[in-house]
């Protein structure tokens, strides 16, 4: 029993030094963004790639953008930013329905 409470004493100091290292780390960085900002920046950015890629797809047609790559790889940056924002979205709609569902 006495060698148990011997290591707890160093293995309490090295917690409460490497507590002390992760709060002076993290509170370098007191600019946190709140999720809703975060959320809305992520898709006001599909929506750009969405009219970005729209744009070019018209130019492809009119002749004007000669790169089918360029337009197809734009085709599906917004595809899967659209795909992505949809998952976020059934997800949090998922977890809506099982708080509202806990029983109280």
């Amino acid at each position: 029993m006495t060698q148990i409470t011997s290591m707890t004493g160093p293995v309490s100091s090295l917690r409460a030094q490497l507590r002390a290292q992760a709060e002076a780390a993290l509170g370098a960085d007191n600019h946190q963004t709140p999720f809703t900002d975060r959320l809305g920046d992520a898709i006001r950015e599909v929506a750009v790639a969405q009219n970005s890629a729209a744009n070019l797809t018209k130019s492809f047609e009119l002749g004007i953008e000669n790169d089918l790559s360029k337009v197809m790889v734009s085709q599906q940056v917004s595809s899967l930013g659209f795909q992505m924002t949809l998952n976020v979205r059934n997800k949090m709609l998922s977890a809506y329905k099982d708080i509202m569902n806990m029983p109280v």
